[in-house]
């Protein structure tokens, strides 16, 4: 059992799986976006993309939906709901337009955007971040369909780490190359460091950057083959990661998406953890015979730096934390203010605190420290600047 009606313990964790999937071959997302929308009672659904600076909106991997409608959406987006969302919740929070915060803003948009085309409830969540734009998982009901109830919102809920993580991954990694004959060629050319484990959790390949992080020894290193954390607390967050996801039908820990990594000097790096043992993924690494992919990256070069990681990393707070992913949206701090309803002198305040806390002291540094990245190999649903 799993907690939710309608689905099973095992239906869900292979449905987890195929997530996990799309990190290898985005082209799966259609199929899969299909099987989330299902599992949330849901007609419709994809990936929507937004350019929070040019107020722009682009679907990907979508399916339901009439073309007619997209195209409205794409016009009329800055004006819903959605937009503030996206810009202020937690990547992964999930929202639907039937929540009672929305009710007083959404009578317009709804009457406008969504009756026209039949669309009764919208649900989604933010799934990825970097520079001026983001990316959102959505599905919808149609009119004659009830509205999101606990149990929908609870089930996209859990799903959502998954999906944050696996396009976050794809994100950092153009994974399709790596079903070509020029596979460890291709990991020696990422910024990020990757680590391959084997069930024992011994390391059993790393790549260019892998040996660098190793040899310079300020975050991570290597104990009798095994990966391991200079920082204790750390070191056993990772340490039960790697063994948690070393088993087959093995899934992230959807509370800890990403591992900090204090070098005790006021910097580190962020590890993501990929089960590798299952599906797509087994037989894409199954050179090297591993269980987990770890994939290591400083702040300075990750294209996406997930924003509870990055508040773990430096020690922010909930509302330090809310007030950065604002700011980095290319919001001004009157902007910012309003939209988190609190006074300037406040977000002042919450400003100068991240700079003491991330050793920055000018805005751009800062946000050059969240977002800055040159990755070496992009996707279509690559979302830099």
């Amino acid at each position: 059992m799993t907690g939710f009606e309608g689905i099973s313990a095992a239906e869900l964790s292979d449905l987890i799986g195929a997530i996990y999937d799309c990190s290898l071959d985005p082209q799966r997302w259609v199929a899969t976006s299909r099987r989330i929308a299902e599992c949330c009672d849901s007609g419709a659904g994809g990936i929507c993309v937004h350019d929070l600076r040019h107020r722009q909106n682009d679907q990907l991997f979508v399916f339901g939906y009439a073309p007619e409608f997209l195209r409205t959406l794409a016009a009329r987006y800055a004006d819903s709901p959605m937009a503030v969302a996206d810009i202020v919740a937690n990547v992964g929070d999930v929202s639907a337009l039937s929540m009672e915060r929305f009710q007083p803003h959404d009578s317009r948009f709804h009457g406008e955007v969504l009756q026209p085309y039949g669309i009764r409830d919208l649900m989604w969540f933010p799934a990825l971040r970097t520079g001026g734009r983001a990316a959102s998982l959505h599905v919808s009901r149609g009119d004659a369909a009830a509205h999101y109830q606990p149990r929908d919102l609870g089930l996209f809920g859990l799903l959502a780490p998954h999906v944050c993580r696996a396009l976050a991954i794809s994100d950092a990694l153009d994974i399709r190359v790596l079903k070509s004959e020029l596979l460890e060629r291709t990991l020696d050319g990422l910024a990020a460091g990757v680590f391959l484990a084997a069930r024992d959790r011994r390391i059993v390949y790393m790549n260019t950057s892998a040996e660098r992080q190793v040899r310079a020894g300020r975050s991570i290193r290597l104990v009798n083959d095994r990966l391991a954390a200079i920082d204790p607390a750390a070191h056993h967050a990772l340490d039960l990661a790697i063994e948690a996801c070393g088993h087959a039908g093995a899934v992230i820990d959807a509370q800890n998406p990403s591992i900090g990594l204090p070098d005790g000097r006021g910097g580190g790096t962020v590890a993501t953890l990929l089960p590798v043992a299952d599906g797509q993924r087994s037989g894409v690494l199954a050179p090297f015979a591993a269980s987990v992919a770890i994939f290591i990256q400083y702040p300075a070069h990750v294209p996406l730096m997930p924003g509870e990681a990055f508040a773990r990393l430096h020690g922010l707070t909930g509302s330090e934390l809310r007030v950065l992913m604002a700011l980095s949206q290319g919001l001004g701090g009157v902007q910012t203010a309003d939209m988190l309803g609190v006074g300037e002198p406040t977000v002042r305040t919450h400003l100068q605190r991240i700079y003491a806390k991330t050793g920055t002291s000018k805005q751009g540094d800062l946000l050059r420290l969240l977002h800055c990245s040159t990755p070496p190999t992009r996707l279509p649903l690559r979302l830099a600047d």
